[in-house]
């Protein structure tokens, strides 16, 4: 395997990309998978949400990409969305070097970095973004997105509140600034297919955020698959040892079927893609 790590901005040291390329083999392209560890905005849980989550992939066909991206109100929305864009940049831009299907790159995210995650399936679009990075129109747009345990609302009752606290750089932030950066409330023809999962009793991020954010996607009738496991509190990552981190709580054997679940979807998303050219 391969792993290096490059810069995203010159200008920041704190952002940059972890690469992990499986053994090039010349007669198959692998899919690509960007990870997004989550922190609240306010710091990144790469040790769980981060490299574990690369390697979960790799035996699946997938080379990984994990994000270290802006985070304690150091910069401002949209230069987290701004940082995602240019991580797809630089996987499409190397996509032979990494010998990864351009067509086929996914994004995951978990809490925080689902809300990410979310930003970059279904606001790649903005004119921000294209204003900060040269490329072609769609050129940062994910395949399809991974949502584990996100933030989404930051407008309703159930929010996260300290994630868009962090994100918007502000302890007050208004409902103009919060409703922008609400997912359900950007999802429209041009979001992405969603693979959700949460846990129903999830103590820190409510269950209601993906439940706004599928409602969101049927009301649209933008393709989704849902998730909901009955019993284990936030942060589960993968749902077994590697990311239990010794707390019995975090190891549960049907979460950790997520993984491949997720794997399922994204296939069949490929499939549709194929078919539709």
């Amino acid at each position: 395997m391969i792993f290096k790590r490059i810069p995203l901005d010159p200008r920041k040291a704190d952002v940059f990309l972890d690469i992990y390329v499986a053994d090039f083999d010349k007669h198959a392209r692998r899919k690509a998978i960007l990870v997004i560890p989550g922190g609240g905005y306010g710091c990144i849980y790469s040790d769980r949400e981060g490299e574990p989550i690369a390697h979960a992939f790799i035996p699946y066909g997938y080379n990984a990409f994990v994000l270290s991206y802006s985070v304690a109100k150091s910069r401002v929305f949209p230069a987290q969305l701004i940082e995602a864009s240019l991580a797809m940049k630089h996987i499409r831009d190397h996509a032979e070097e990494y010998n990864v299907d351009p067509e086929a790159v996914f994004v995951t995210g978990f809490s925080a970095g689902g809300h990410l995650c979310a930003t970059l399936g279904t606001m790649w679009h903005r004119q921000e973004v294209y204003d900060a990075i040269d490329m072609p129109y769609g050129y940062n747009r994910p395949t399809g997105m991974m949502p584990i345990y996100p933030v989404i609302s930051g407008i309703e009752s159930f929010s996260h509140r300290g994630s868009f606290k962090n994100l918007l750089g502000t302890d007050e932030p208004t409902d103009e600034q919060l409703i922008e950066i609400s997912i359900e409330r950007q999802v429209d023809e041009r979001a992405v297919p969603a693979f959700i999962m949460h846990t129903s009793n999830d103590e820190i991020v409510n269950i209601k955020n993906s439940l706004a954010l599928a409602t969101a996607y049927a009301n649209a009738g933008k393709q989704f698959e849902l998730h909901v496991y009955p019993d284990a509190p936030h942060g589960v990552g993968l749902g077994n040892r590697l990311t239990s981190h010794g707390r019995a709580c975090w190891e549960n054997a049907e979460i950790a079927k997520w993984v491949g679940q997720a794997v399922a979807w994204a296939e069949s998303i490929c499939e549709k893609q194929k078919e539709s050219v």
